[in-house]
């Protein structure tokens, strides 16, 4: 790159007429306002952008007055540490004042606001994360991340273990951020300091924690970070799960996400490098503090068995109509990744991958039937209403199964009628 780098004409959210205004309202009277940050980073490497932060020299009362004297509404989002969301032209923006930490414990800080662009990218975690641009695209590199991002170096500003004692979730964030941008082994400081400090990670809040191990398996590849995060001691500390089990499944599984255009999802990668122990996904989804759905989900697979990969589709109807659909699928996923890992050594494997293969289509497309009949058809039989209604119920249903969902109501009436006048 020349010594001028710029984002302009490679970053088409710049052009934001609602982002133009803001940061000239900002920088007028002796202040300065920049992007921050993801998105100048991205837009240099050519990535989309989500959110767009601002740095800014204007303390957040100041910023406040030349947002709303603008038209622009303003929303105190985290005034303590000089944080203001102005929503602009029908988008928010994160607009901080340049800050210093002065106290920290590790899981938050106390910060003195500065008007110093240098000592407010010192502050920050990696040098890829301290890049500011101009509002005419110019980038302003104060901790050399220009020169990191062409290497694909994730690199701690200053030392290390002064950055992560700061605020101990840089440990996941190191390994999350290396998953997305990082490449060859990474950083050696950054990941010594990481494996002597992680007793730290069990001062942080269980939301933090299964946020970023969330974004980490989000990313393309994640299999070397969590490779060195398992060398670092990391990965067993926050996945104690995963220690015995192991992560090699997780090779597999994102190559055949790559060739078979899965969309790459968090929740099946982390299926793939912890044991389906109902007890023990209880235990993490506790820990870890898991949604209701992520913990349902998990539970679910952990109790649906692999099916055979020389199951008949029939079979396979059986299962789905009495099982948990999506607890199948994410077991065919895994077992087809699997077998697609061994096939490159094992003919036995390679048909194996094509039973799944062929399951996982079926499985895909499966609608659950609707049971033709219900208790009231039972009861107008004359059967009075309790267990025999359900008992008569369970057995035609079974029938219903057997026939591949072939038999219809009148022919699931009949067989009541029928059964009834045999006892």
């Amino acid at each position: 790159m020349s010594d001028t780098v710029s984002i302009a004409g490679r970053a088409d959210w710049l052009a934001h007429a609602g982002l133009q205004r803001l940061l000239a309202v900002l920088s007028g009277d002796g202040e300065e306002a920049r992007v921050a940050g993801g998105a100048v980073r991205n837009a240099l490497l050519g990535k989309p952008v989500s959110d767009i932060d601002i740095a800014t020299t204007t303390v957040p009362d100041e910023t406040t007055r030349r947002a709303r004297a603008a038209g622009f509404m303003t929303i105190p989002t985290g005034v303590e540490h000089g944080t203001i969301t102005v929503v602009a032209g029908g988008t928010p923006f994160e607009v901080t004042t340049l800050r210093a930490d002065v106290e920290t414990d590790g899981r938050r800080a106390k910060v003195r606001f500065g008007r110093d662009w240098k000592h407010d990218a010192e502050r920050r975690d990696f040098t890829i994360n301290a890049l500011y641009a101009e509002a005419d695209g110019t980038v302003v590199d104060l901790v050399g991340g220009i020169a990191d991002l062409e290497s694909r170096t994730l690199r701690f500003i200053g030392n290390a273990e002064e950055r992560i004692r700061e605020d101990y979730l840089r440990i996941l964030r190191f390994f999350r951020f290396f998953a997305w941008y990082g490449s060859g082994r990474p950083d050696a400081d950054g990941l010594k300091a990481c494996a002597r400090l992680k007793e730290g990670l069990d001062q942080l809040s269980a939301e933090r924690v299964w946020s970023e191990l969330k974004k980490l398996l989000a990313a393309p590849d994640p299999s070397r970070a969590l490779l060195w995060m398992r060398q670092a001691g990391v990965l067993s500390r926050v996945l104690p799960e995963s220690e015995k089990w192991g992560i090699d499944a997780i090779h597999a599984l994102v190559k055949t996400e790559h060739d078979l255009g899965w969309v790459p999802d968090p929740l099946l990668r982390l299926e793939a490098i912890i044991p389906p122990d109902g007890e023990r996904i209880a235990a993490m989804a506790a820990r870890l503090k898991f949604s209701k759905a992520e913990a349902d989900r998990l539970r679910r697979w952990a109790a649906t068995p692999v099916p055979d990969p020389d199951v008949t589709e029939g079979m396979l109807a059986r299962q789905l109509y009495r099982g948990d659909v999506r607890g199948f699928a994410d077991r065919l996923r895994l077992a087809l990744a699997s077998a697609r890992g061994r096939a490159v050594e094992d003919d036995k494997a390679l048909i194996e991958a094509g039973g799944f293969s062929r399951l996982l289509a079926f499985a895909d497309k499966w609608e659950r039937p609707q049971f033709p009949i219900n208790g009231t058809d039972i009861a107008a039989l004359g059967v009075p209403e309790g267990r025999r209604v359900g008992d008569l119920l369970q057995s035609l249903e079974t029938a219903w199964l057997d026939s591949g969902f072939a038999l219809d109501r009148g022919a699931l009436l009949e067989r009541a009628a029928e059964h009834l006048k045999g006892r």
